[in-house]
C-alpha cells in the first residue's frame, strides 16, 4: 500500500501534528536523539497543529505520578508546547471518515492532521503508524516516526 510522499528537504514551516508521546520525548525527556526535531519546532521550521483535547491530554499525562514532574515543570512544558501550536477547531460534522484507531485516545490526532492540512503526524505507536498505509490517510498526510521526519530536515 502507498504512503503519503515526503521529499527532503522539507519546506519551511512544514505543518505537522505531534502525538502526546512525541511531545513528551521532545520536552519532558529531552531525547538527545531528537534534538534537531525539537530545534525545528522551536525555530518554526516545523509548524505543529493541535486541538484543545490533545493539549488537555498532554497536561493530564504530564501529571502522571510515575513521571514525578513538579507542577511548575508540567505547566512550563504544556505552555511552551501550546505557544508553538496552531489550534484547530473540533471536527466538522461532514468531515472525511478516517479509519478508527484501536486506542480511541489516538483518534483525535488523526482528526487534527486531517482538519489542519498537516502533511505529517508523528507517532511511535505501531498501530497508528500502520494506519498511514490506509488509502484515505495516505492520500492526505504521512504518519511516521519522529526519527524518520528528523532525517528529512535540511
Amino acid at each position: 500500500m502507498a504512503t503519503y510522499p515526503l521529499d527532503a528537504p522539507l519546506p519551511d514551516a512544514f505543518p505537522v501534528v505531534l502525538d502526546t508521546n512525541v511531545v513528551l520525548s521532545l520536552w519532558m525527556f529531552e531525547d538527545p536523539a531528537l534534538v534537531r526535531l525539537r530545534q525545528a519546532v522551536e525555530s518554526g521550521a516545523l509548524r505543529p497543529f493541535s486541538r484543545e483535547d490533545c493539549l488537555g491530554e498532554l497536561s493530564r499525562v504530564l501529571a502522571y505520578s510515575q513521571f514525578k514532574q513538579p507542577e511548575e515543570r508540567q505547566l512550563t512544558i504544556a505552555s511552551a508546547y501550546r505557544a508553538r501550536c496552531t489550534l484547530t477547531a473540533p471536527p466538522p460534522e461532514d468531515a472525511c471518515e478516517l479509519p478508527n484507531c484501536l486506542d480511541r485516545d489516538d483518534q483525535k490526532f488523526l482528526e487534527v492532521a486531517r482538519d489542519s492540512g498537516a502533511r505529517a503526524l508523528l507517532s511511535r505507536d505501531k498501530l497508528v503508524l500502520k494506519l498511514g498505509r490506509r488509502p484515505v490517510i495516505a492520500a492526505r498526510f504521512a504518519i511516521l516516526t519522529p526519527e524518520r521526519l528528523q532525517a528529512l530536515l535540511a
